[in-house]
């Protein structure tokens, strides 16, 4: 059975499903924590394809240890015990375009390394490893007393979480973070072991990496080459690590159960209409408008010259995929059909909940659902300077989101841990600073531009 690890953001879950057939169609799906996987559903269904009828705590810690996570939003997995790493093409895109300059674009001509000693080392690109998973749901809920409101039961909350991250980094020297798992119900502790010593080893060229265009992207199969190798070390040597996937000499058959490891992003299935009304009205078109001005902006850069097209190509490919991905998005919510399944579905919820209230008595209470609506509410009177400021989409620069976190780092070093923002918490610290003091290159006349173009926006 194949595990094929491609795991994409934390934490940490996996999906299985039957491969049936060239069109990659799931005959059953399901997404699952890793500690908690369906294992009587999983054997009962599956049991004839699975190492012993049943998926074991050892081949299940093989497969989480397996997973990487990259700090630049992608994630992969080692496929040899020397530290090597395999992800896609466009998760290393942002290490292509640091490494880069004038002379290099490792972007569109690509890159490989004949020896280890001809490795690039990565300017600011972290790699975590999910060692170990801890419920500490009971701690954080005896942390919230009873009768606090809502805004004290969230401080409550953030500064046990705070004080969990931090006695687990001194106890184990691993990046401690504590998740937050169905809105709340859930909370767990994962450690990580981070490797800040990543080297480049291979990159294709761009136009094979892409091949296809968007027609083909997230499609399967797919007649390109949409990898990148990278590799840890540790002391100066390639990591020894006790996980690595192994190449299989055969192709995954019609009909063969497939796991895929990671983590795969969030869902909108459970958001209420007003939530979904306000992504289709608010949300996506400011964003798209944002998207879209910054596709001309780059793309009128980049024809400025080769060195300003190689400068402008990752952010240029990064819109251009924020931009399709929410064009699908906003087709979806402007379906009706869409719209009135979830009515139809949130009706039948309110209803139960009035149900509920009548039968308990007492006085009247918000539903979640208004709650919700104010929220909403308040959202909407906030929004555009959230954005503009906090999103900095009125201030597009590196060196104003560099000199924010330095002015925030002193702010917030006053305060104790458990009440400062989550990046500048004392567990957090080392990897912010990693990517503030890095010797990633900025180029003065680009940013200018960007910086240019977003206060005309903002003056707008």
């Amino acid at each position: 059975m194949p595990a094929i690890c491609r795991p994409l953001f934390w934490p940490m879950s996996f999906l299985a499903g039957l491969l049936v057939g060239c069109g990659a169609t799931f005959a059953d799906e399901g997404m699952w924590l890793l500690n908690h996987p369906p294992l009587e559903r999983l054997k009962k269904d599956y049991g004839a394809q699975l190492p012993g009828g049943t998926l074991s705590k050892e081949w299940l810690l093989h497969l989480q240890q397996s997973s990487v996570r990259f700090n630049s939003g992608g994630s992969g997995s080692f496929v040899s015990a020397k530290g090597l790493v395999l992800t896609n093409h466009h998760v290393g895109a942002d290490s292509l375009q640091k490494l880069g300059d004038a002379s290099h674009n490792y972007y569109r001509d690509g890159f490989a390394a004949a020896t280890l000693e001809d490795e690039l080392r990565c300017s600011d690109l972290e790699l975590n490893v999910l060692i170990s998973i801890a419920d500490v749901t009971a701690r954080i809920g005896a942390a919230v007393a009873p009768d606090l409101n809502p805004e004290d039961a969230f401080a409550a909350r953030r500064a046990a979480m705070a004080s969990i991250e931090k006695e687990s980094l001194a106890a184990t020297g691993l990046r401690s973070d504590v998740i937050t798992l169905y809105q709340g119900a859930q909370y767990h502790l994962y450690r990580l072991k981070k490797y800040t010593d990543v080297r480049l080893v291979f990159a294709p060229e761009q136009q094979i990496a892409f091949f296809g265009g968007d027609a083909d992207n997230f499609e399967f199969p797919r007649y390109n080459l949409d990898i990148c190798f990278f590799r840890v070390y540790e002391n100066g040597q390639p990591a020894v690590v006790p996980h690595h996937l192994a190449w299989s000499k055969q192709s995954v058959a019609q009909g063969e159960l497939v796991f895929v490891s990671g983590h795969p992003g969030h869902t909108d299935r459970a958001s209420t209409l007003r939530e979904l009304t306000a992504m289709r009205d608010r949300q996506i078109p400011f964003t798209l408008g944002v998207l879209n001005r910054l596709e001309v902006l780059l793309g009128s850069f980049s024809g400025e010259g080769p060195e300003e097209a190689r400068q402008a190509m990752g952010d240029l490919f990064g819109v251009q995929n924020g931009r399709k991905n929410r064009e699908g998005i906003l087709a979806g919510l402007l379906d009706p059909n869409t719209m009135a399944r979830k009515s139809q579905a949130e009706q039948g919820l309110r209803q139960i909940l009035a149900a509920q209230a009548t039968a308990a008595g007492g006085p009247p209470r918000a539903t979640p659902f208004e709650k919700i609506e104010q929220a909403e509410d308040t959202n909407a009177q906030v929004a555009l300077r959230y954005n503009l400021l906090e999103a900095a989409v009125g201030f597009n620069s590196q060196y104003f989101g560099n000199a924010r976190t330095i002015l925030r780092i002193a702010d917030e070093a006053s305060k104790p841990s458990g009440e400062r923002l989550r990046e500048y918490r004392d567990s957090n610290r080392e990897s912010l600073e990693q990517q503030l003091f890095s010797d990633e290159p900025i180029y003065d006349a680009f940013e200018a531009v960007k910086l240019a173009d977003s206060l005309t926006f903002l003056d707008v």
